[in-house]
């Protein structure tokens, strides 16, 4: 599926930039990075079993609904996703920088996790 391919393309390319973020010391772009990593990977997953979505809270949603409970998934990732998004939005519509390097760093070694993981749950399911 094409559209799968992209996504964890995108998600690939979400952690490199999180990366050069962090050692650029712009924190909050990278927490807003690795989100949209670890976002565009869940979309994936999400499409792969056809379930639609509206919102960023949708797509985390879904994804502990359908793959958390379902034990597909550690509880640990669909934490991980929501606190990581908590952090994306503070970084990015509060008026000073909020996010600081260890936080970045974090959600940056999460991102690269929760991506790996849904890789080769992808892999191992013929998908993308």
């Amino acid at each position: 599926m094409k559209e799968v391919e992209t996504l964890i393309q995108r998600s690939e390319r979400a952690i490199a930039s999180a990366k050069l973020l962090l050692h650029g010391n712009d924190f909050d772009s990278s927490v807003s990075r690795s989100y949209y990593a670890m976002f565009y990977a869940t979309e994936a997953l999400l499409l792969t079993e056809k379930l639609k979505f509206s919102s960023h809270r949708s797509v985390i949603s879904l994804f502990g609904e359908h793959f958390v409970k379902s034990g597909t998934f550690k509880q640990e990732m669909g934490r991980r996703l929501s606190k990581t998004f908590e952090k994306r939005l503070v970084g990015d519509y509060s008026f000073a920088p909020e996010v600081n390097e260890e936080e970045a760093k974090e959600a940056l070694g999460w991102a690269r996790e929760f991506v790996k993981e849904i890789g080769e749950y992808l892999a191992k399911s013929h998908v993308g």
